[in-house]
Parts: C-alpha cells; sequence; structure tokens
C-alpha cells in the first residue's frame, strides 16, 4: 500500500504525462513576447471566454464578472505554457512571494549559467536575483548543480540552472526519458 493510499488520498487513475503548466499575467502581449523572445516558445494560439455569471465561477473559480484572454505556447521540445490574462472587478496584482502559500517558479535547464545570466542581465527589466550559485556540500546528491533565480518584467519568479557537473544526479525526467515514457503507438522509432 502507498504512503499516498495509506493518508486516504486515491490514485487517479489514467494519468499519463503533464500536458502544461498555467500561469497568470499583467500582460499578455509582454509576457508572449518574453516567452517568444528571451525563452524560444512558440505560440499556438489564442482564446477568449466571460464574462459568464453561471460558468466563470463554477469551472475557474473565478468573480461572475471575469473574463479572460489566453495564450498556449509550445517550448520545445517538452513543455507547454498556458498564459492567461483576466479581467475582472477584484483582481489582485501582487504576486506571491516564494515563500507565500501559492509560491512558484518555472525553471529552465541551460547549457551554461554564466552565459544565461550575460543574456539575463541585458533584458529591460529583468532582475537577476544575486550571482551565479553552486550546490556544494550541502545537498551532496546535486553537488556541482549551478543556478540562478531571476523575475520577468512583470514579476514571474523564474530559475536557470545547469546540472552538467553533477557526478551522480538523481532521476530526473530529461531528454532520454522523452521517447521511452511515449505510448507504443506514437513513438518514432518503431
Amino acid at each position: 500500500m502507498s504512503a499516498s493510499t495509506e493518508r486516504g488520498i486515491p490514485r487517479i487513475p489514467g494519468v499519463r504525462h503533464a500536458d502544461h503548466v498555467g500561469l497568470t499575467v499583467p500582460d499578455l502581449e509582454e509576457a508572449v513576447a518574453f516567452f517568444v523572445k528571451a525563452l524560444g516558445a512558440e505560440e499556438l494560439y489564442r482564446s477568449t471566454r466571460g464574462p459568464d455569471a453561471e460558468f466563470m465561477p463554477e469551472n475557474f473559480a473565478v468573480p461572475k464578472d471575469a473574463s479572460l484572454t489566453l495564450a498556449m505556447l509550445r517550448m520545445p521540445p517538452n513543455l507547454n505554457v498556458e498564459l492567461f490574462e483576466w479581467d475582472t472587478s477584484d483582481r489582485r496584482t501582487e504576486h506571491p512571494r516564494h515563500s507565500d502559500a501559492g509560491g512558484h517558479h518555472l525553471c529552465f535547464v541551460v547549457d551554461d549559467v554564466d552565459e544565461a545570466v550575460a543574456v539575463l542581465r541585458g533584458i529591460p527589466g529583468v532582475r537577476v536575483l544575486g550571482d551565479r550559485k553552486e550546490v556544494a556540500g550541502d545537498s551532496p546528491r546535486v553537488a556541482g548543480n549551478r543556478w540562478t533565480y531571476f523575475l520577468t518584467p512583470w514579476g514571474l519568479l523564474m530559475e536557470i540552472v545547469d546540472r552538467s557537473r553533477v557526478a551522480d544526479p538523481p532521476p530526473l525526467v530529461g531528454p532520454a526519458d522523452w521517447l521511452t515514457a511515449a505510448p507504443e503507438n506514437t513513438r518514432k522509432d518503431r
């Protein structure tokens, strides 16, 4: 019996893989431009919804006057990002801090953290948080990990990491796993 089952949390049947990450941004055009230009994303489509006094509260847990515009982005090779811009009478504008409930960040693997930080420092509105860090003996399993956090121009916390110097990394999902995780009918090696 798994720990989750022991705590009364049943396994959801049929879960296959993550499809996308959804993030709310204050200005959709600014966020899409950053993801496309700085991170290499491709915009796939846009959509709008609301206001709808019944649908919006029931399906999104937002006020009945809320409306949204969204853009779905593809971040090759493995991530879809859905960006939302909401309009509602009681919209909050402050981001949760990393230490607050609901705090979050999005992390990208890079080839060289120092090169990436140099480029980030040149993007107007980006705030790099401190200098590049390297994990040492406090976390021996990932010693050698090189990383840095930064804030986008609108305040989204992001991280860049280079794991190439980690001697014996934990089994984090990466490119070697993508093909083997694909269902048999979608694999291209057949």
